[in-house]
């Protein structure tokens, strides 16, 4: 316990945590504090290929293995069974029509990219190592999620969509997943060599980058907390917290079972407890339009990736290290 409490002051006293709560507060003080929507989108595209690219320069160095392969394996399972645990959890903690229930469910079998890229600062800034190949991992856990939703609404009969030419694009080809998926694959086929040549652009200005584009999340979900407060009703507020725990737990399990690092394992307990917020919603728009936005972006923005952020990481953490003895 003392563990989990030290390392969650170290983490609210850092830099990145400290630059969100800046924005919440600013958003929430109604200040016309704003980062410009394009500096917003670069910001979000260097931390993509900066995150990406690193991992694929310790594939190339790890090497390609059956604890690769598993991982990966077991990323997709975790992304297509999570939504069906939240649809379920949901249906008992909230009071909402089917479609939004399945909506926000798909958001928790996918993944934040930010609250993973906020993890492995925090590894990183701690000494701990943990498997590169996590951010192929991460950009599996994005398909299976809105596959396992759209299932959920149809089952309930009396609904004919189905998955068009249009929802396999926005799944498929989502932005942050090609950058994510291309910027690994140009470092696991340039290896150390490349990291080295531009090592100084997506290095050493990562963490400043990040407090940046953290503080423009802040002002996100400040505005989002106090625009949905009509929709957020205590019983769905309380699973924007459960939730993450629970997949969490799963993801846990998952990673002792795979026998991966301590680094490892936090991971899969982040990447099974965050919530996604970018390319769901997308493709909830084109899947759902009927669902409604506050309820899934609130919920996913607003409470679960602050929580999260400043109190679900340190956990995992420290959970995964006591477990593993790292």
């Amino acid at each position: 316990m003392d563990q989990i409490v030290d390392l969650a002051a170290t983490n609210l006293l850092s830099p990145i945590i400290l630059s969100f709560a800046l924005g919440i507060a600013a958003a929430l003080a109604r200040s016309d504090l704003n980062i410009p929507e394009a500096v917003a989108k670069g910001m979000s595209i260097y931390l993509l290929f900066a995150i990406g690219f690193k991992g694929g320069v310790s594939v190339a160095d790890h090497g390609i293995d059956a604890t690769l392969a598993s991982s990966l394996l077991a990323g997709i399972v975790l992304s297509a069974v999570l939504p069906l645990i939240a649809f379920g959890l949901l249906q008992v903690m909230g009071n909402l029509s089917r479609l939004d229930v399945a909506a926000v469910a798909a958001h928790y079998g996918s993944i934040s990219i930010v609250t993973f890229v906020a993890a492995t600062s925090v590894l990183e800034s701690s000494g701990i190592a943990s498997e590169g190949y996590m951010v192929a991992v991460a950009a599996t856990m994005e398909a299976p999620a809105i596959l396992s939703a759209l299932w959920l609404i149809t089952r309930g009969g009396g609904d004919n969509r189905r998955m068009d030419g249009a929802l396999l694009r926005e799944i498929m080809l989502n932005g942050s997943i090609v950058l994510l998926v291309g910027s690994f694959a140009i470092g696991w086929i340039t290896g150390a060599d490349g990291l080295a040549k531009i090592e100084s652009f997506i290095v050493s200005p990562f963490q400043g980058v990040l407090c940046l584009f953290l503080l423009d999340m802040g002002l996100v979900a400040g505005r989002g907390l106090r625009e949905g407060q009509a929709v957020l009703r205590p019983g769905i507020i309380a699973f924007g917290v459960v939730m993450p725990i629970v997949g969490a737990t799963i993801g846990l399990a998952t990673g002792l079972l795979l026998g991966i690092s301590s680094g490892g394992v936090a991971l899969f307990m982040v990447l099974s407890a965050s919530a996604s917020y970018i390319a769901v919603p997308a493709a909830m728009r084109v899947a759902v339009p009927e669902a409604n936005p506050s309820i899934y972006l609130t919920l996913s923005l607003g409470v679960t990736f602050p929580f999260n952020l400043t109190l679900g990481i340190p956990i995992y953490l420290s959970i995964a290290s006591a477990l593993t003895g790292g």
